[in-house]
C-alpha cells in the first residue's frame, strides 16, 4: 500500500509539472490565435494580397506584446501576458517556455545561403586590381554555371589556365602584409592553394558562427543551422517565423559598419551643375540640325538655384538635364546633404557620378570623394545624397570592428536607436574624429552596408570613452535587429539566398491535437 501511495504521489507531482510546462504552450497558442483573429478583423479577404497583409498585422500584434508600456510613475515596464498567481510572464518568456515545434509541425522558413567565396578571395587579396587575378575570378564564375566543383577549385583552374608568368604569391595578389608569413613572395602556387583552402574554410566557419549568433538573438525556438559540405552553403531552418522579410534581412545583412567624415553638401553644388552639363553631351548628344540650342540651356546660376531649391523660370529644359532633372529636393546650407533623389534613381545617379568625364571635374583635394545615399524615411520614396571624405585605399577612419557592444535604447524623442561601445583603440580614433567635427562644424556619417544611416554633427566637443549612437528613423524591430547584428559581428563575405521556401505545417493541427489527447489519456 505504501508503494502505491508513493506511486500516486509521483504521478500527481509529474502531472502538476506537466500541466505547468504545457500551460505555456496553451497560452502561446491562445495568443497566436488572438493575433490571427486581430489580423483577420483588420484586413478583409477582398483586399489585394490580404494573406501578406494579415501576416504583417499578426507580427505587429505580437511585437506590441513584446514591447513595454509606461506606468503611472512614467517608467517603462514589460507587458505581462500570463499570470499564474505566483508568477507573471511576458510574451517572450511564454514563447521560450512553450514546447518547441519543428518546421513539420509549426511551419516556418527554410533557406539555403551561399557565402561568396569570390568576395573572400577579393578580401584576402586586398581587392587587388591585378588583371590576371580579376579575370580568373570572372572565369571561375562562368565555370560555376556548369560545374560540380567548389568556387575555389574553379578559381584555381581558371588562374592556372591564364596565369603565364603571374604567381598567386605576387605582391599585388596574395603576398600581402596580412597573409605574411603564411604566404610570401617566394611561396609556390601549390603552397598558396593550401593556405587559401584553409583561409576560405575559416571565413565560411566564421560566417556560420555569426549567423548562429544572430539567429539565437532573434529569438527563434529550435532553429536548425548546418554547413553543407565545403561549398560555402549554409542551411537555415527557422520554425514558426511569420515575418520572412525581416528574417531574411537579418541573416543576409553583411553588417559592414563604417564611420566617415562628411563634406558639406554646398561644396558640391557647382560640381553637380558642371556634371549635368557634361552629361548632356554623353546621355543626350546634340544633333547638328538642332535649330535653337539656347532654348533648352540654363545658365550655371539657374542650375545652382535649382539645386538650392529656388524656383527657375525656364520650363523648356525638361528632359535636357540628365542629372538636375532627377533632383526631387534641395540640400541645405551647412549640412552634409547635396540633394534629394527618388529612391529608384539611386543607381543611375551613382553611375553618372562615377563616369571618368564627370570625376575629372572634381578638384584635386576631392578626387577620392565617396558618394552614398541615405536611409529613406518610413513610407517615403525620397533619399538624400551625401559626399564623404574618401581616400586612395577606400578605407574608413573607423570601422565596426572596434564595436564591443551594441544595445537598443531610445533617443531624446523616445524613438528607437542603437547605442554602441567601442574598444580602447576605437575610442581614441572616435575622440579624434568628434574633436575635428566639433572644431570644423562638420558631420560624421555613420554608414552601414553602403547606406548612410545618420550624419550627426558634434555640438558639445569631442566624445571620450568610445560611446556612440546610431539613429535613423528605426522601427523597434529594425533597431533591435541592428543591435543584435552588430553584437554578433559582420559577415566576412556576402551571403546570398539561393533557395528560400516558406514551409507550412505538414502534419497539421489534427495530428497535434491527437497527440495532446493521447498525452492527456496517459496522464489519467
Amino acid at each position: 500500500m505504501q508503494n502505491k501511495g508513493l506511486i500516486r504521489l509521483f504521478a500527481v507531482l509529474f502531472g502538476l509539472v506537466s500541466i505547468y510546462q504545457l500551460s505555456f504552450t496553451f497560452k502561446a497558442n491562445q495568443i497566436d490565435k488572438q493575433a490571427k483573429e486581430y489580423a483577420a478583423n483588420k484586413i478583409s479577404e477582398s483586399v489585394k494580397n490580404f494573406h501578406d497583409l494579415r501576416n504583417d498585422e499578426e507580427v505587429k500584434y505580437l511585437d506590441s506584446l513584446s514591447n513595454y508600456r509606461i506606468d503611472v510613475d512614467g517608467k517603462r515596464e514589460n507587458i505581462k501576458v500570463f499570470n499564474l498567481g505566483f508568477a507573471k510572464y511576458t510574451y517572450p518568456e511564454v514563447k521560450e517556455n512553450a514546447l518547441n515545434l519543428g518546421l513539420d509541425l509549426k511551419g516556418g522558413l527554410n533557406v539555403i545561403l551561399q557565402v561568396s567565396v569570390k568576395d573572400i578571395l577579393k578580401g584576402l587579396a586586398n581587392n587587388s586590381t591585378n588583371p590576371v587575378f580579376n579575370k580568373a575570378l570572372d572565369d571561375a564564375s562562368e565555370l560555376q554555371k556548369n560545374s560540380q566543383n567548389t568556387y575555389l577549385e574553379d578559381f584555381f583552374i581558371a588562374f592556372d589556365k591564364i596565369k603565364g608568368d603571374t604567381k598567386l604569391a605576387a605582391t599585388d595578389i596574395f603576398a600581402t602584409r596580412e597573409l605574411d608569413p603564411e604566404i610570401t613572395a617566394f611561396s609556390t602556387d601549390d603552397h598558396v592553394k593550401v593556405v587559401l583552402h584553409k583561409k576560405v574554410d575559416e571565413a565560411i566557419e566564421s560566417a556560420f558562427r555569426v549567423l548562429r549568433e544572430r539567429i539565437d538573438q532573434f529569438g527563434v525556438t529550435s532553429p536548425n543551422i548546418q554547413r553543407l559540405g565545403s561549398s560555402g552553403r549554409i542551411l537555415v531552418e527557422l520554425p514558426g517565423v511569420k515575418d520572412t522579410k525581416r528574417a531574411t534581412e537579418l541573416i543576409t545583412k553583411t553588417a559592414q559598419l563604417q564611420f566617415w567624415d562628411a563634406y558639406k553638401g554646398e561644396e558640391f553644388f557647382s560640381f553637380i551643375s558642371e556634371a549635368n552639363n557634361v552629361l548632356k553631351d554623353i546621355v543626350n548628344p546634340k544633333e547638328e540640325t538642332q535649330a535653337d540650342s539656347t532654348a533648352t540651356q540654363n545658365s550655371e546660376d539657374e542650375q545652382i538655384s535649382e539645386l538650392l531649391g529656388e524656383e527657375t523660370t525656364d520650363s523648356t529644359k525638361t528632359g535636357e538635364n540628365p542629372l538636375l532633372d532627377l533632383i526631387k529636393g534641395p540640400g541645405y546650407q551647412g549640412g552634409p546633404v547635396i540633394a534629394q533623389f527618388d529612391i529608384n534613381d539611386r543607381k543611375k545617379v551613382l553611375n553618372y557620378l562615377s563616369m571618368p568625364q564627370v570625376k575629372a571635374l572634381l578638384p584635386a583635394d576631392k578626387q577620392h570623394v565617396k558618394f552614398l545615399f541615405g536611409k529613406p524615411e518610413p513610407d517615403s520614396e525620397i533619399v538624400e545624397l551625401y559626399a564623404l571624405v574618401g581616400n586612395r585605399e577606400n578605407l574608413p577612419p573607423l570601422s565596426g570592428s572596434v564595436v564591443t557592444d551594441a544595445r537598443l535604447e531610445y533617443d531624446e524623442y523616445n524613438k528607437p536607436a542603437v547605442a554602441m561601445q567601442m574598444d580602447s583603440k576605437g575610442a581614441k580614433i572616435w575622440e579624434e574624429m568628434t574633436d575635428k567635427a566639433y572644431t570644423q562644424r562638420s558631420q560624421i556619417a555613420i554608414v552601414l552596408d553602403s547606406t548612410v544611416y545618420s550624419a550627426p554633427g558634434v555640438t558639445t566637443g569631442k566624445i571620450s570613452g568610445g560611446h556612440s549612437r546610431i539613429t535613423g528613423n528605426f522601427s523597434l524591430n529594425e533597431a533591435t535587429d541592428l543591435a543584435n547584428v552588430l553584437r554578433a559581428g559582420k559577415l566576412p563575405a556576402r551571403a546570398d539566398i539561393i533557395q528560400s521556401e516558406a514551409v507550412g505545417p505538414s502534419l497539421g493541427q489534427e495530428a497535434i491535437h491527437s497527440g495532446k489527447v493521447s498525452f492527456g489519456i496517459a496522464l489519467v
